[in-house]
């Protein structure tokens, strides 16, 4: 049983995604079963949870034991993860500061696995914060695409524009108000009938900018399901994009220059889709 105390006004599965990853995972049966309590109190509903209340959740110990990220390193400066699809940013956010007393200073996709940097100190924190910024991060990623590439490499660049509001972003060729020029670089392309995968290196660092990059030059990630192919989805039996966040190594300065020639690399792959529905 896990017990928790509400910061902020929200829904139950909101607040269940952003800080307890088991129960994420094992969110439907919770409710069905009304294996969550709100204030004392059974419920079988999403109900809306305000500031200071308490939520504990009946979690069966294969439930609690279900793994959510693994350790890649770590010493006294810093910490690298590899989450596992399927888990907020922010439920691993709230582990790792628990057990380690790590700081995020980037986040991935809920469905996006692999490497994430955590910080232990401020100093550490002030280092990978200003790797990030300054572009001396380099991240590879791997993907699974629908529709092989004609090209095994190339550099694209175009203009994002954020839809909040639609919690999702616009590609464009062109500049236009309210645009930032994205960069993403393939390689290594690797077509299999409909399918290719790919590496992927992000010079520039904006929300979704891998998934709508690609579908935007006719190469859906697989699996997507905002900016992807819905029936290549469904003749896959997809439900989740296969992408990859493969590696992680830094250019430091100062304190932290003694990670400088290491790459972190992600345990998992983007594996191609093993039958057709």
């Amino acid at each position: 049983m896990k017990k928790l105390i509400v910061s902020e006004r929200g829904r139950l599965r909101d607040f269940t995604d952003d800080h307890y990853a088991q129960g994420s995972f094992a969110f439907s049966r919770l409710l069905r079963e009304k294996d969550v309590r709100v204030n004392g109190k059974k419920t079988g509903e999403n109900v809306m949870l305000e500031a200071g209340d308490e939520v504990a959740y009946y979690t069966t110990l294969k439930e609690e034991a279900r793994p959510f990220y693994g350790v890649l390193y770590e010493d006294e400066n810093v910490l690298f993860a590899d989450k596992y699809a399927g888990v907020n940013s922010e439920a691993l956010f709230c582990t790792l500061a628990e057990a380690y007393g790590a700081r995020p200073v980037h986040r991935l996709d809920r469905n996006t696995c692999g490497v994430m940097a955590f910080a232990r100190n401020d100093g550490a924190e002030r280092a990978l914060a200003a790797a990030f910024k300054e572009r001396r991060a380099v991240k590879i990623y791997e993907a699974v695409c629908f529709h092989p590439f004609k090209k095994p490499a190339d550099v694209l660049t175009a203009y994002l524009v954020k839809d909040a509001a639609a919690a999702r972003v616009r590609v464009y060729a062109e500049p236009r108000k309210g645009a930032e020029k994205i960069v993403t670089e393939y390689f290594g392309a690797e077509n299999a009938g409909e399918l290719a995968r790919v590496h992927v290196r992000l010079h520039s660092g904006k929300t979704h900018q891998i998934r709508a990059h690609l579908a935007f030059i006719g190469h859906p990630v697989a699996g997507d399901e905002k900016y992807g192919d819905e029936a290549l989805n469904k003749k896959y039996a997809l439900k989740r994009h296969i992408l990859v966040a493969k590696e992680l190594s830094f250019s430091f300065t100062g304190m932290l220059s003694y990670l400088n020639g290491k790459t972190f690399t992600s345990s998992f792959s983007a594996q191609f889709p093993k039958n057709e529905k």
